[in-house]
């Protein structure tokens, strides 16, 4: 039976992205990347439609931020997430890690310690080490099923006069936590106390599971809104990360003027000619679009962890409510899951990311992206079954 698509959009059939110049895709023929968190769908038909209305002016001079790209966002997080929020609460900025690696270098000093709660995405780490500041890990406590914080842990870390920042992920890449506001309230509170900044990257916040939303982080508490630079972006819901289009929110005016500095003194605070109107098109005329996709995305998550259990490989998917990531817990494969990742790519071409990149207590997992069509998501599941199999044969 023909597959139905919810308000007519087909995510079966995805464009060929090879030999594109794609990051995710550039890779040798035969090979199947299933890692980056880049989905093979095209972007929403409203979005389309407003680069080629602007691709057909023809001219792609300075570009500035109009009042109708404050009003986009304000519009969307108070319809969709019931969070109210100011315009001048708001700094466009190119991407979520331009503006992280700008706060770190802004906002603390060299040798300061950055705190992440890992496992945890990997370029936050390069955002901490690569400004000559260090990261201070406080692991997740994983009880086989899910992901909590140790608090204790926590404070004691967020106590050391040397910790100054505290990297959230809200919701949480790549084991897919949507952060309860009990939660939120206690890291905000604890954060204050200490007087630590806490930056919370919300890029994965439309990406939750049919009938659930996230908390945002500012939304929580006086302590969370008043202490806290807030990443968001379309990028990750409408697959745009090539457009360079996001933004940071930052409530506390003395903050929020420091968070500014940073981003025009590292020049990243400006518009390319596609990045506006992409954005106001994906939050004014996209929810449609995005609902069908969050329908048909988690119906591959269920897929896959279905298949992943029949197949009997003796892998466990973590259960998660966002993002388009799976995050597998491979710890009873003989060896190493980076061995075993590397065997999968070299035997089967299946490429996906093996969980020790993402920090303390992620050794024993690899991620997987399911932002595809149901059929090359059946092919990437063959060839982890197949390739598994045979790594276990040869151990």
């Amino acid at each position: 039976m023909a597959q139905k698509f919810p308000a007519g959009f087909n995510f079966d059939m995805a464009p060929n992205r090879r030999h594109t110049n794609s990051l995710k895709w550039d890779v040798a023929d035969g090979e199947l990347p299933m890692w980056v968190a880049d989905m093979d769908f095209p972007t929403a038909p409203a979005v389309r439609d407003a680069i080629r209305q602007r691709a057909a002016q023809g001219v792609f001079g300075y570009t500035v931020v109009p009042e109708a790209w404050y009003a986009a966002y304000c519009g969307w997080w108070r319809e969709r997430h019931g969070f109210a929020f100011e315009r001048d609460w708001l700094i466009f900025c190119t991407g979520v890690v331009p503006a992280i690696s700008s706060i770190v270098r802004k906002l603390t000093t060299p040798g300061e310690r950055v705190l992440l709660q890992t496992p945890v995405y990997n370029i936050f780490f390069n955002s901490v080490c690569n400004n000559g500041r260090q990261v201070l890990e406080s692991e997740l406590v994983f009880d086989g099923e899910g992901y909590a914080v140790d608090f204790d842990d926590l404070e004691r870390k967020l106590a050391d006069p040397q910790t100054t920042l505290l990297l959230l992920c809200n919701p949480h890449n790549p084991v897919g936590k949507l952060w309860d506001r009990e939660t939120l309230a206690r890291i905000g509170a604890l954060c204050k106390k200490h007087h630590v900044v806490v930056v919370s990257d919300e890029i994965h916040c439309d990406l939750t599971a049919p009938g659930t939303s996230y908390v945002p982080f500012a939304s929580v508490s006086e302590d969370c809104r008043t202490n806290s630079v807030t990443c968001l972006a379309p990028t990750k819901a409408f697959n745009l990360a090539g457009l360079q289009t996001a933004a940071v929110l930052v409530p506390d005016p003395v903050l929020r003027h420091k968070v500014w500095r940073a981003l025009n003194t590292d020049e990243v605070a400006e518009p390319n000619a596609f990045a506006v109107d992409a954005a106001v098109a994906a939050f004014t005329k996209g929810a449609d679009w995005l609902d069908a996709l969050r329908e048909y995305l988690f119906q591959n998550k269920a897929f896959a962890a279905d298949f992943i259990r029949e197949a009997d490989l003796g892998l466990r998917v973590v259960p998660s409510q966002a993002t388009y990531l799976l995050w597998v817990d491979a710890s009873s494969l003989p060896g190493s899951v980076d061995e075993a990742v590397a065997f999968l790519r070299r035997e089967t071409g299946l490429i996906v990311s093996p969980g020790a990149q993402f920090g303390s207590g992620g050794a024993s997992f690899f991620r997987m992206n399911v932002a595809c069509p149901r059929a090359t998501l059946q092919d990437g599941l063959t060839r982890l079954r197949d390739g598994l199999c045979a790594y276990r044969a040869q151990a």
